[in-house]
């Protein structure tokens, strides 16, 4: 039996876009993704978000136009949910770790944050969401295998996450998803994709580097290349390697607490690899 591919139609576009045509790239839980003309301009991207969209990434198109540009993609206009941007390119952090292997590819990364995170001579956007909240589904899984009487991995990282979160430095705009899928490459250098908008501290954005790639077990869940990845990030970006550690372990966790939620245990167990990397790196340098 042939399974049938469900069409999805192009919106209707406003007028002063000046869409000529659009290819529809990608429909995921949270928005539909089109390749669009742009009349003399070339290519471009429009992001049509969904209800979840709007709920998880619509955020964080106020820190890309708060950006304006500057290590991101720029927001050429808005629509009500539906938002028209530069087009970033097809060449990925991925794409280059295929090609020159992961330890150019984190020197990248780390250029990349260090220029996200420069100073912005704009008032922040407000009503992101605070890095506390992005930890909730692993607070309730914390509390879950306490009350149940577990000695869970879970319950530590919730400590860790509590502490980490008490003592935050240099609150800002994150990108809070930056992994080597969401770094591309196009005329004006490495620009960051697809932001959440959270605040709090940048150390957090470190952690999904340690998490990615997802199909490469044997980076994500090795205590040696957690450790290099650690010492790297420490020397190019002057922030704390017991701190990125810690959000590394934290974060994978919480990825875990996500997965168990929507009862995808296998891949919880992949995520709780990668936090068991930084735990034992965190537990040899103690």
């Amino acid at each position: 039996m042939i399974e049938e591919r469900r069409t999805v139609a192009p919106p209707v576009f406003p007028e002063s876009w000046d869409i000529r045509s659009a290819r529809l790239l990608a429909d995921t839980p949270t928005s539909h993704v089109w390749e669009v003309t742009q009349g003399s301009h070339g290519l471009a991207i429009v992001k049509d978000f969904k209800p979840a969209g709007i709920e998880d990434e619509f955020p964080g198109i106020e820190t890309l136009e708060w950006r304006d540009g500057d290590a991101a993609v720029r927001v050429l206009g808005r629509d009500g949910h539906r938002v028209l941007m530069e087009h970033a390119g097809e060449y990925t952090l991925l794409d280059h770790l295929n090609i020159h292997g992961d330890d150019a590819a984190s020197e990248i990364a780390a250029e990349a944050i260090l220029r996200f995170h420069g100073d912005v001579p704009r008032p922040a956007p407000e009503g992101l969401q605070p890095l506390r909240q992005r930890f909730k589904s692993l607070f309730e899984k914390a509390t879950s295998d306490r009350k149940s009487g577990i000695q869970s991995i879970f319950m530590h990282a919730a400590e860790t996450a509590e502490r980490l979160l008490a003592n935050q430095r240099n609150i800002r705009p994150l990108h809070a998803d930056l992994h080597h899928e969401n770094l591309i490459r196009n005329v004006r250098g490495w620009l960051v994709i697809d932001l959440k908008g959270v605040i709090g501290d940048p150390l957090f954005d470190t952690a999904n580097l340690f998490y990615n790639p997802l199909d490469r077990m044997d980076l994500r869940a090795s205590p040696a290349r957690a450790s290099s990845l650690a010492r790297l990030l420490e020397s190019r970006l002057g922030w704390d390697r017991c701190g990125i550690l810690e959000y590394a372990f934290a974060h994978a966790c919480l990825s875990a607490s996500w997965h168990v939620e929507d009862g995808n245990l296998d891949e919880a167990e992949r995520s709780l690899a990668v936090a068991r990397a930084a735990q034992a790196v965190l537990q040899q340098e103690s």
